[in-house]
């Protein structure tokens, strides 16, 4: 069927164009338009869209009932439990422990390191949600790179990329297939192929694609990744602060002596941020407002050129020093670490700008350095508003990094020191998700049930506090989900759908099946690229189902299509979280992600294609 001329084999007569289709569109753009510019975080975005589609409920066909039914859905339910299980995988430190088993196998030689990176991550990401997995293994693999005298910049889109391609082992491997499978069951109804997926569904052509992209990582695209971060690095020189770091001395007779921390810093200007207090080779990092200071005492201060000016001619302290790494900063690790910290997705951080003293109160952290969007911000780095990626450079006692290791907010770029992970629940939370997966897998129950009944499980054996299940879940993935379910169902119940198939297939009709199935593939992940992978499937599915029926093609074929594509963002960083953990810490720049993801993403289309074609027929 692939090699005849598709509108040959069944005429398709064009659907009217009605007022209905036209409002439905102006949703669908403008929730582009929303995803693409983030003028709100995706979750509001997705909250805005209810409303829009309710009030609009003449055109939409969208009630309120079907309006929030996104909350109620199978997906979102099963990825919300999927989430806290992964958590509570997480707490019991068993994806660092793999991490660090295959460091100890990876050496100095790069390839090994990314055959570490890459079977560490991949088959985890098929039965764990990839995100947590990849904020686990971005400190563990940073340190393997380090030992290895490897720049991490090798090593670190590797690792998001092998995640992603992990996640399409199975059905559970990420939210987009459960999704797909939800979306897939709803259209059964119009198209018999159509069903919701079993767990090891498509793991045959995960399997291959796994296996493609590893190769591809390991043997090819480690020379296309340039060296952005130097192999043990000194971050003062990385993150070029060296000019805007100074060491001021509290002269005799100074109006600051016995003074507060806090009142000193308001007398220098709201600019200076003092990071240190060195008394007597005593260095206090990230001192407290309170802390009172002596004659003779010395602040390291962070700040911009204009004020480091000012400092010269300021009463009462006189400039001493001017520290330009590492070592000249941190001569006591059991005084302060220096090390990055990434603005993780759900951080309440996202959002907000950027205020040193703030920072250091709550974290017990001193701000020397940020990477915005993957760019250095050298001088004025106050008031700057933070984003998901974004990296801080930190200095903090080993204590607090291990607390903020456990916290939601950031991702510490280095393992802790101290780990508090509940190692002895490791079997039992390992026996949970094989149960989950083997109730489901049977078809005993559905991944749905049996995925709240592994929530409950970790609960009850001790793997996870009940307060830590809000902590596991990325609200901000649930109240997309919520959103742009019932967008899917208005493009369905309004014809847009249909109409848009149309459209593919009056354009590319002329085209042997199989290539029109490898052009959704295409579509699909330039799409993804620009708004997110769940919101790439509810928006394409529907489309790519009716093309196939117009064409007399098999619709399961390109719904998988559409969703192996909408897991594989290879080609910037915004496309997919994993993407963004890895920007700062990697010292990335946009173009990097095309160099080597392009390539892979050309290669897998290929791959998976003609892998559809194969096991499923189109």
């Amino acid at each position: 069927m692939g090699g005849s001329l598709a509108l040959a084999q069944q005429p398709v007569t064009q659907p009217a164009l009605t007022t209905e289709m036209l409002v439905v569109f102006g949703v669908v753009a403008f929730a582009l338009v929303m995803f693409v510019t983030e003028r709100l975080p995706i979750d509001v975005t997705a909250i805005l869209l209810i409303v829009i589609l309710v009030v609009l409920e003449p055109w939409t066909g969208i009630d309120p009932s079907t309006g929030i039914s996104g909350f109620a859905n199978d997906a979102t339910i099963t990825v919300l439990a999927m989430l806290i299980l992964s958590g509570g995988i997480a707490r019991t430190g068993l994806v660092q422990e793999l991490g660090r088993r295959m460091a100890a196998y990876a050496g100095d030689s790069i390839r090994r390191q990314l055959f570490a990176t890459v079977v560490a991550t991949s088959p985890v990401s098929g039965f764990l949600n990839n995100t947590p997995v990849v904020a686990l293994l971005v400190p563990v693999v940073t340190d393997v790179a380090n030992r290895g005298n490897t720049s991490p910049s090798k090593l670190l889109i590797p690792l998001s990329y092998a995640s992603q391609v992990g996640g399409m082992l199975t059905l559970i491997g990420t939210s987009t297939n459960i999704l797909a499978s939800d979306i897939s069951a709803r259209l059964g109804a119009d198209y018999p192929e159509l069903h919701r997926f079993s767990m090891f569904e498509f793991t045959q052509l995960g399997v291959i694609v796994v296996i493609v992209g590893a190769l591809y990582l390991i043997f090819v695209g480690h020379y296309l990744l340039p060296e952005r971060v130097p192999a043990r690095a000194d971050y003062v020189e990385a993150y070029d602060v060296g000019d805007y770091i100074v060491e001021i001395a509290v002269v005799p007779g100074s109006p600051h002596v016995d003074s507060r921390v806090g009142t000193v810093t308001e007398r220098l200007g709201p600019e200076i941020d003092v990071v240190q207090v060195v008394h007597d080779e005593d260095r206090s990092v990230a001192p407290r407002q309170e802390t009172r200071l002596r004659e003779g005492d010395v602040l390291v201060v962070r700040t911009d050129r204009d004020a480091i000016s000012m400092l010269e001619d300021a009463t009462g302290v006189e400039l001493v020093g001017n520290p330009q790494s590492d070592a000249e900063l941190s001569t006591d690790n059991e005084a302060g670490i220096i090390t990055e910290l990434v603005v993780s997705l759900d951080s309440r951080l996202v959002g907000e700008r950027l205020d040193p003293e703030s920072f250091r109160e709550e974290f017990n952290a001193a701000v020397l350095g940020l990477r915005h969007h993957g760019s250095l911000v050298s001088d004025r780095i106050v008031g700057k508003r933070l984003d998901v990626g974004d990296t801080l450079l930190v200095q903090a006692p080993p204590d607090t990094l291990d607390r903020l290791s456990r916290r939601d907010d950031v991702i510490v770029a280095r393992e802790p020191s101290l780990p508090e992970y509940r190692a002895d629940k490791a079997p039992i939370a390992v026996a949970i998700m094989i149960g989950v997966v083997a109730v489901a897998a049977l078809d005993i129950y559905p991944i749905l049930l049996s995925a709240l009944a592994g929530v409950v499980a970790m609960v009850v054996s001790g793997v996870l506090e009940p307060n830590e299940l809000y902590d596991a879940v990325e609200w901000d993935i649930i109240f997309l989900l919520a959103g742009v379910i019932p967008l899917g169902i208005a493009l369905e119940q309004s014809g847009a759908a249909a109409y848009l198939a149309f459209l593919v297939v009056s354009t590319a009709g002329f085209l042997p099946t199989l290539v029109v199935l490898w052009v959704f593939y295409i579509v699909t992940g330039l799409i993804t690229e620009l708004i997110s992978n769940n919101a790439s499937v509810v928006l394409l599915i529907p489309v790519a189902a009716a093309a196939a029926a117009g064409i007399g093609a098999n619709p399961l074929a390109f719904v998988f299509a559409v969703m192996f594509a909408a897991s594989t963002s290879f080609l910037g960083p915004i496309g997919y979280q994993t993407n963004l953990f890895v920007y700062g810490p990697g010292g990335y720049q946009f173009t990097d992600y095309f160099r080597v993801g392009a390539p892979l993403q050309l290669i897998l289309s290929v791959v998976t294609v003609l892998g559809i074609a194969f096991f499923w027929g189109v």
